[in-house]
Order: C-alpha cells, then sequence, then structure tokens
C-alpha cells in the first residue's frame, strides 16, 4: 500500500502512550506522508517479513544471510555440548566452560562486542595451543586417528571438534570482507581455540586409557 501524507494518519496506532505506523511487507510512503511523521514525531515500524530476521535492532537481513546462518552453527554447538554433559563420564566441567564461550561468542556476535577471555577447564588461549601441538609432552602419546575401539566420550568429543571446525568455515563466510580479510578475526581465533579444547580432551582420555593399559 501506498501511504500519502492525507492516508497516512489514519493508519497509526497508539501502543504503550506512543504513536507508531506499522508497515507491512511492501507497504510505502510518499516523501510527503514520511516528513508528515517525522514533524508529528510518529516512530515507522517496518513489519517484519517471515523471510527475514533481525540482524541487529536496527536491520533486518533474509534467513539466509552467512551471520544468520553462523548464529545456528552456534546454537546448535550449546545443543551438542548439553547432549554431552548428560553423558556418564563425560568432562562436564571442562563443557561447562565451552558452552559458556560458545554462549559468549553469540553475545559477542549479536551485539557487535569483544570476544570473552577463554578459559577451558584452567586453560587459557597459549596452554591451550601448546597441549594440541604437544601431546607426547602431556600426555606421553602421539596424535592419533579416532577409532571404533575408542570410548564413546572421546569418540563424541571427537565429534563435538569437527562441529566447531564447520562453525569455523561458517564464521569464515559470515565475516569474510571483498579483500579476503576478516572483520571479526577474534571470534574466528576463539573457535580455533575452543577447536583445540576439545583435541585435548580426546588426547587426555586417550593419554589415560593408554597409561591404563600399561
Amino acid at each position: 500500500m501506498l501511504f500519502t501524507e492525507n492516508t497516512v494518519l489514519s493508519a497509526v496506532q497508539v501502543q504503550d502512550g506512543h504513536r507508531r505506523l506499522i508497515l507491512a511487507d511492501g507497504d510505502r510512503l510518499t516523501p510527503a506522508a514520511r516528513d508528515f511523521l517525522r514533524r508529528e514525531n510518529i516512530l515507522i515500524v517496518q513489519k517484519k517479513a517471515e523471510h527475514m530476521t533481525h540482524l541487529n535492532k536496527d536491520q533486518l537481513v533474509q534467513k539466509s544471510h552467512p551471520r544468520i546462518a553462523f548464529r545456528g552453527k552456534l546454537d546448535s554447538l550449546q545443543a551438542e555440548i548439553l547432549l554431552l554433559q548428560k553423558e556418564s563420564g563425560a568432562p562436564v566441567s571442562a563443557l561447562e566452560d565451552m558452552l559458556t564461550l560458545v554462549r559468549g561468542l553469540m553475545h559477542s556476535e549479536v551485539l557487535e562486542k569483544a570476544v570473552p577471555e577463554i578459559l577451558i577447564d584452567g586453560m587459557d588461549e597459549a596452554e591451550l595451543h601448546e597441549r594440541s601441538h604437544q601431546p607426547q609432552k602431556y600426555y606421553g602419546i602421539g596424535h592419533f586417528l579416532p577409532s571404533h575401539t575408542d570410548d564413546v566420550i572421546l569418540l563424541k568429543l571427537n565429534r563435538l571438534r569437527t562441529l566447531v571446525r564447520e562453525t569455523e568455515l561458517s564464521c569464515y563466510h559470515a565475516f569474510a570482507m571483498p579483500n579476503g580479510k576478516l572483520s571479526r578475526t577474534d571470534i574466528l581465533t576463539a573457535l580455533n581455540r575452543l577447536s583445540s579444547a576439545c583435541w585435548v580432551l580426546c588426547l587426555a582420555r586417550k593419554g589415560d586409557s593408554h597409561g591404563k593399559t600399561h
């Protein structure tokens, strides 16, 4: 519908003591109607179409937008961590730290704020990186390929690691700029450390199992 200065006032609604004009998808305003609303301090509200969602408080985008897809990956990670925490013998405390980090990343991305401090099972970024690259030093084993003979918790931690890797790729697509650089390298780095944490937990579990058999 096209609203003119003569027709727009009849569509204005009063909500919570404020006057608002709610525009549906496809509604338009003439310049005179827009000037009238501005003069009268009437708020223009764009009604969200089903295929649209909020990127932030001011911007609507299609649900296929790369950043919306990335948020979906973060949501899936949270669900996977929660399920793993229910498994008997799972490293619940370390997984809780991971969950806190993923939720912090979601908060950071949506509100465009800095990434929270990374601390998983008492390990900061540097230690996670070190332990994931020096398994012989810390766990008495080398890097290994998971096998069906490994216990279920180790295999599920490894699956979580692969999901984090998929989320990293989604992050790259969400924040890649035309020059190939990323606008949010901090989020990508945090996900890389989260992947390292998953592998560190796998190494610790494998190392513990290896020690019990020798």
